[in-house]
């Protein structure tokens, strides 16, 4: 026996205890030769006659590869990331900028997709009352019952504000009331940061066509969006801030939110305070 016998003898029953049962080709592969001189391996479905029928199958890739004949490659999908909250922020205030009145921002509202809350709520809550009235109320996000009047402040805590208006000679006719976000979170839950950031700039538009004498917060998360303060209600409200509308500077008088009363009546003392302040000061 010749050493070269000897030798694949011994390969052979190396690869039986390695448990290796099966060739994986017809044709012997030189694995040393370089890889353009190596012969293409034959495939289940090298040419149309050995795939299915009606199968369009594609070229080899290694025909296309060494150049034979023309080649037709898969287009390579194209990720196209998401815009990021800062752009569509951005976004959103260069879009309230064209607004050039209060119908106009509501129709703009109305078509505005940068807000996914648009997409679960049953309508728009823009705005209620008068706009040019002298005092402007701003809460946080309409409810159940506002997502289905189309209105803010139209349920409990809606009434409950009425009567405080009343309590000092105002009604919905001698003031106009928003939210910042303009449609009921699911579930009526917290608007998160985002929510509220892609929704401000179509409030301060707002704020600054309607051009009120004197912005109203209603409740902490409306006080510290517009007032740019990180303090809670209890130690805003009653104090006076300034505001820049856009057009003007005017006063800003945080308070507790109506909804907070209802859970809480003894602060109705300190509202009462508030819109006590309130009356003074359309007054003068």
């Amino acid at each position: 026996m010749t050493s070269l016998n000897r030798n694949a003898r011994e390969l052979l029953a190396f690869d039986g205890d390695a448990g290796v049962d099966t060739l994986l080709g017809d044709d012997a592969v030189d694995r040393v030769a370089d890889e353009v001189d190596r012969p293409a391996p034959k495939t289940a479905a090298s040419s149309p006659a050995e795939a299915f029928p009606g199968e369009q199958v594609p070229p080899s890739p290694s025909l296309a590869r060494k150049g034979g004949g023309s080649s037709i490659s898969a287009p390579a999908a194209i990720a196209v990331a998401p815009p990021s909250a800062e752009a569509a922020v951005m976004s959103a205030r260069a879009a309230a900028k064209g607004a050039e009145s209060l119908e106009a921002l509501r129709e703009l509202l109305q078509t505005f997709e940068g807000c996914m809350l648009r997409t679960t709520a049953t309508r728009l809550v823009f705005a209620d009352g008068n706009p040019k009235g002298r005092i402007m109320f701003v809460g946080e996000a309409p409810g159940r019952d506002e997502d289905i009047a189309g209105l803010p402040f139209v349920g409990r805590s809606g009434k409950l504000l009425d009567l405080m208006m009343q309590a000092i000679g105002l009604d919905r006719t001698q003031a106009y009331i928003a939210n910042i976000v303009p449609w009921r979170p699911p579930g009526t839950r917290t608007p998160t940061p985002l929510d509220s950031a892609m929704c401000l700039p179509f409030l301060l538009r707002q704020i600054e066509l309607a051009d009120p004498d004197i912005l109203v917060c209603l409740g902490q998360p409306s006080t510290q969006t517009l007032l740019g303060t990180k303090e809670g209600i209890t130690r805003t409200r009653g104090r006076w801030f300034k505001f820049d509308t856009g057009r003007r500077e005017i006063r800003a008088l945080p308070t507790y939110h109506p909804a907070f009363l209802l859970r809480s009546p003894l602060q109705k003392r300190l509202a009462w305070r508030d819109f006590l302040a309130l009356k003074k000061a359309l007054a003068s």
